[in-house]
């Protein structure tokens, strides 16, 4: 049922809502929908009921509206198979800002979103952690991200081994993705462009999920993933070769879901680990592993039972490395694999390229002529 003008609670831009076809090309992209069978878990389920919710149809507090905009993991993996080009991410932010306004918010959405607006209380565990940091300086910059400096300082210090022209100021704040996709759409946006304006210039960034979110703030032109950052700029020295036990490191790589789906950027990360390293294709590495931004806090159950399949398909590629380029992912795969006591380690692609080039630069002969 679609909203009219004269029906309209204003929740939803009406040309995001009014674009769905109904064809159902999205049902075999959602993990969700996989995990149920269940239409109302699907991207076109979850447009019905955002247009229930448009025209009244359903009331504000139904609770088949709080569960399927807490259950959708906003993986936008419908997006790319869309004939129509719904933007189904904008659709679940402007869902989720209406929807957990107060106390109808998830208690962990809460209280990550309350901590990550605070610059002060994401620098401090950073520092003590050592992250990359220099003064701020002309040229592109490295954003260091909310997760990345406790849970992964050595991710920021390995970009900047690898391109030290990047300049990585410490008292930058979040970028707001934390805050866009869990009901805070506006303070996310305002969070970008403020951070936009803190860094000037190019902004390089080491997750994919915030390079998706800053881009769509304060334009595409200005943001770069890091693969794609050092696939353009080329390099004047090789990138080395990854190797375990003296042979080449065997790997392979889970995408982004927004880096993939919002950005387009999947093949640059493959490009780069094929270099240093026998890359092997992880079947369904396009599919969400589950981590999802807020997700595998929010709703941790739902989460493992998404990744648990993709955890059977990594040991059984019998690789050394799974890479990541996304922090959230990444802490989600290092998770799993180590629960089940397995020999595959998580990495993120920057710490990779960097026992890469540790090695060329012990052994400067180019690859081919070893």
């Amino acid at each position: 049922m679609s909203a009219t003008a004269d029906h309209s609670r204003g929740i939803f831009p009406p040309e995001l809502l009014g674009r769905c076809i109904s064809c159902g090309f999205c049902l075999p992209a959602c993990p969700t929908y996989a995990l149920t069978g269940d239409e109302k878990s699907s991207p076109r389920g979850r447009i019905n009921l955002m247009r229930a919710l448009e025209s009244g149809a359903l009331p504000q507090d139904d609770p088949t509206l709080a569960e399927e905009s807490s259950f959708c993991l906003g993986c936008r993996a419908c997006e790319p198979v869309c004939p129509a080009g719904v933007q189904y991410g904008q659709l679940l932010e402007h869902w989720r800002d209406h929807q957990w306004r107060g106390r109808h918010r998830p208690l962990m959405a809460r209280v990550l979103t309350f901590a990550t607006a605070r610059t002060w209380v994401i620098r401090l565990p950073g520092l003590v952690r050592r992250h990359a940091r220099t003064r701020s300086g002309p040229g592109p910059h490295l954003m260091l991200g909310c997760a990345e400096r406790s849970l992964f300082p050595a991710v920021s210090r390995a970009a900047r081994q690898m391109c030290p022209e990047l300049d990585a100021p410490v008292a930058q704040g979040c970028c707001g993705a934390l805050h866009a996709h869990n009901g805070e759409l506006e303070r996310g946006r305002a969070l970008a462009q403020a951070l936009g304006e803190q860094l000037p210039g190019t902004i390089v960034t080491t997750s994919g999920g915030c390079a998706a979110h800053l881009a769509a703030v304060i334009g595409r032109e200005r943001v770069r993933e890091m693969s794609e950052y050092v696939v353009a700029a080329g390099r004047d020295r090789p990138l080395g070769v990854a190797t375990i036990d003296g042979r080449r490191a065997r790997v392979t790589l889970q995408d982004s879901c927004h880096l993939r789906n919002g950005l387009g950027v999947w093949r640059e990360p493959r490009d780069l680990l094929a270099q240093v390293a026998d890359y092997v294709e992880l079947p369904g590495a396009d599919a969400c592993c589950g981590a999802a931004g807020t997700y595998s806090v929010v709703r941790p159950k739902d989460s493992r039972r998404v990744l648990a399949p993709k955890l059977d398909a990594i040991e059984e590629l019998n690789v050394d490395y799974v890479v990541a380029v996304n922090p959230g992912c990444l802490r989600q795969l290092q998770v799993g694999l180590r629960r089940r006591l397995s020999r595959v380690k998580a990495i993120h692609l920057v710490e990779l390229l960097a026992i890469a080039g540790a090695s060329a630069e012990a052994d400067p002969t180019p690859p081919e002529d070893r």
